[in-house]
Protein backbone atom coordinates (compact mmCIF):
# COMPACT_ATOMS: atom_id res chain seq x y z
CA UNK A 1 0.00 0.00 0.00
CA UNK A 2 2.87 2.57 0.14
CA UNK A 3 2.90 3.14 -3.51
CA UNK A 4 -0.42 4.81 -2.83
CA UNK A 5 0.80 7.38 -0.58
CA UNK A 6 3.78 8.30 -3.69
CA UNK A 7 0.64 9.73 -5.68
CA UNK A 8 -1.06 12.88 -5.19
CA UNK A 9 -4.66 11.90 -4.76
CA UNK A 10 -8.03 14.06 -3.85
CA UNK A 11 -9.17 11.83 -0.69
CA UNK A 12 -7.74 12.81 2.27
CA UNK A 13 -5.33 10.48 4.85
CA UNK A 14 -8.45 9.91 6.95
CA UNK A 15 -10.50 8.10 4.59
CA UNK A 16 -6.95 6.21 3.23
CA UNK A 17 -6.69 5.27 7.19
CA UNK A 18 -10.35 3.95 7.18
CA UNK A 19 -9.77 1.86 4.28
CA UNK A 20 -6.95 0.59 5.91
CA UNK A 21 -8.41 0.00 9.27
CA UNK A 22 -11.44 -2.08 6.99
CA UNK A 23 -8.85 -4.32 5.47
CA UNK A 24 -7.42 -5.19 8.40
CA UNK A 25 -10.49 -5.46 10.56
CA UNK A 26 -11.77 -8.00 7.51
CA UNK A 27 -8.45 -9.83 7.44
CA UNK A 28 -8.68 -10.34 11.48
CA UNK A 29 -12.05 -11.19 11.78
CA UNK A 30 -11.97 -13.93 8.82
CA UNK A 31 -8.98 -15.52 10.44
CA UNK A 32 -10.54 -15.40 13.72
CA UNK A 33 -13.87 -17.20 12.01
CA UNK A 34 -11.78 -19.41 10.25
CA UNK A 35 -10.00 -20.93 13.63
CA UNK A 36 -13.52 -20.76 15.21
CA UNK A 37 -14.81 -22.85 12.40
CA UNK A 38 -11.92 -25.65 12.54
CA UNK A 39 -12.39 -25.87 15.57
CA UNK A 40 -15.95 -26.94 15.27
CA UNK A 41 -15.03 -29.17 12.26
CA UNK A 42 -16.90 -29.60 8.72
CA UNK A 43 -20.40 -28.86 7.82
CA UNK A 44 -20.44 -32.22 5.70
CA UNK A 45 -19.26 -34.16 9.01
CA UNK A 46 -22.99 -33.54 11.04
CA UNK A 47 -26.49 -31.93 10.00
CA UNK A 48 -26.24 -28.39 8.89
CA UNK A 49 -28.60 -27.68 11.62
CA UNK A 50 -26.01 -28.62 14.56
CA UNK A 51 -23.02 -26.93 12.76
CA UNK A 52 -24.74 -23.74 12.27
CA UNK A 53 -26.00 -23.64 16.07
CA UNK A 54 -21.97 -24.71 17.11
CA UNK A 55 -21.12 -22.14 14.85
CA UNK A 56 -23.38 -19.44 16.45
CA UNK A 57 -22.28 -20.58 19.87
CA UNK A 58 -18.53 -20.68 19.07
CA UNK A 59 -17.03 -17.24 20.77
CA UNK A 60 -14.12 -17.57 18.17
CA UNK A 61 -16.71 -17.47 14.92
CA UNK A 62 -18.83 -14.55 16.78
CA UNK A 63 -15.80 -12.63 17.66
CA UNK A 64 -14.85 -12.66 14.15
CA UNK A 65 -18.12 -11.94 12.67
CA UNK A 66 -18.36 -8.53 15.06
CA UNK A 67 -15.13 -7.61 13.08
CA UNK A 68 -16.52 -7.73 10.07
CA UNK A 69 -19.80 -6.40 11.24
CA UNK A 70 -17.63 -3.22 12.05
CA UNK A 71 -15.20 -3.68 9.10
CA UNK A 72 -18.80 -3.12 6.96
CA UNK A 73 -19.37 0.15 9.19
CA UNK A 74 -16.13 1.24 8.14
CA UNK A 75 -16.75 0.23 4.82
CA UNK A 76 -19.96 2.60 4.64
CA UNK A 77 -18.02 5.53 6.02
CA UNK A 78 -15.40 4.86 2.67
CA UNK A 79 -17.89 4.69 0.46
CA UNK A 80 -19.50 8.11 1.21
CA UNK A 81 -16.51 9.54 0.69
CA UNK A 82 -14.79 7.25 -2.44
CA UNK A 83 -15.86 6.63 -5.49
CA UNK A 84 -16.81 2.64 -5.60
CA UNK A 85 -14.57 2.31 -9.18
CA UNK A 86 -11.46 3.51 -6.57
CA UNK A 87 -12.48 2.07 -2.91
CA UNK A 88 -13.26 -1.24 -3.69
CA UNK A 89 -10.22 -2.34 -5.77
CA UNK A 90 -8.64 -1.77 -2.64
CA UNK A 91 -9.95 -4.23 -0.58
CA UNK A 92 -7.90 -6.61 -3.00
CA UNK A 93 -5.21 -5.60 -0.51
CA UNK A 94 -6.65 -8.12 1.89
CA UNK A 95 -6.23 -10.98 -0.16
CA UNK A 96 -2.71 -10.39 -0.16
CA UNK A 97 -2.40 -10.30 3.55
CA UNK A 98 -4.87 -13.28 3.97
CA UNK A 99 -2.33 -15.05 2.04
CA UNK A 100 0.43 -14.54 4.06
CA UNK A 101 -2.02 -14.85 7.44
CA UNK A 102 -3.13 -18.07 5.66
CA UNK A 103 0.84 -19.24 5.14
CA UNK A 104 2.22 -18.10 8.30
CA UNK A 105 -0.67 -18.39 11.06
CA UNK A 106 -2.79 -21.21 9.87
CA UNK A 107 0.34 -23.37 8.20
CA UNK A 108 -1.48 -23.22 4.49
CA UNK A 109 0.55 -23.76 1.38
CA UNK A 110 1.85 -20.76 -0.53
CA UNK A 111 2.71 -21.41 -3.77
CA UNK A 112 4.11 -19.36 -7.11
CA UNK A 113 1.27 -19.75 -8.48
CA UNK A 114 -0.37 -17.90 -6.19
CA UNK A 115 2.21 -15.53 -5.21
CA UNK A 116 2.02 -14.74 -8.93
CA UNK A 117 -1.30 -14.06 -8.31
CA UNK A 118 -0.50 -11.57 -5.49
CA UNK A 119 2.19 -9.68 -7.73
CA UNK A 120 -0.74 -9.00 -10.23
CA UNK A 121 -2.96 -7.59 -7.68
CA UNK A 122 -0.91 -5.18 -6.46
CA UNK A 123 0.31 -4.07 -9.78
CA UNK A 124 -3.74 -3.77 -10.40
CA UNK A 125 -4.34 -1.99 -7.24
CA UNK A 126 -1.40 0.57 -8.38
CA UNK A 127 -2.71 1.01 -11.82
CA UNK A 128 -6.54 2.07 -10.40
CA UNK A 129 -4.59 4.51 -8.44
CA UNK A 130 -2.20 6.02 -10.85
Amino acid sequence: MPWILLKPINYNVMTMLLILINIILAVVGQTITKVGITKIGSFTDMPIRDFIIKAFLSPLVLTGLFLYIISAIIWFMVLSKVDLSVAYPTLSLGYIIILFVGYFYLGEPLSVIKFIGVLLICGGVYLIFS
